[in-house]
């Protein structure tokens, strides 16, 4: 019985790392992609001997760096990167949509009014902010206000009003 768990546990573990790895492979496209969208084997070739083989690495160049790899023509740069988009999915969304996710953020209290006014209401959801300054400056104070702030009910309680050292034992 104990060795049928393990054979198990181990079968599920390969799943999940088979799993990852095909994330991870959906997330570069190969350049050689591009002859089934209609583009010469030729002009890949010439992608490749310049370095780039996936279709995401050829949407970072600009067009005007990619006319300068022998061989390749405006044209041609053209109808190579028009393939690559229908290949490579970015996500590109309309300024309504952008603005619909915008009205959905949420602003964290830091547990001080005078922060939560500099920061326009609190630290937003849906970002990336940074807290630094010199030792002993409140960082980690910040930190785990802002841990104990997202486990309230968003509903119930919009935040903190109260600095964490008046909160009761129970919560930190």
């Amino acid at each position: 019985m104990t060795a049928t768990l393990k054979a198990e546990e181990q079968n599920q573990l390969q799943l999940v790392e088979r799993e990852e790895m095909d994330d991870e492979d959906d997330l570069f496209e190969a350049i050689d992609k591009l002859i089934n969208q209609g583009i010469n084997a030729g002009d890949v070739k010439k992608l490749q001997d310049a370095g780039i083989y996936t279709c995401n690495g050829l949407m970072m160049f600009t067009k005007k760096n990619l006319t300068g790899i022998k061989g390749l023509s405006e044209a041609k740069v053209d109808k190579i990167c028009e393939a690559a988009e229908k290949i490579v999915n970015y996500g590109y969304i309309t300024g309504s949509d952008a603005l619909l996710k915008r009205k959905s953020v949420i602003h964290i209290t830091t547990g001080s009014q005078a922060l939560d006014e500099l920061l326009g209401g609190g630290v937003e959801t849906s970002a990336i902010t940074e807290a630094f300054g010199e030792f002993r400056s409140g960082k980690t104070q910040l930190a785990h206000t802002l841990c104990v702030s997202t486990q309230c009910s968003i509903g119930a309680h919009p935040g903190l009003s109260a600095p964490i050292q008046s909160l009761p034992s129970s919560i930190i």
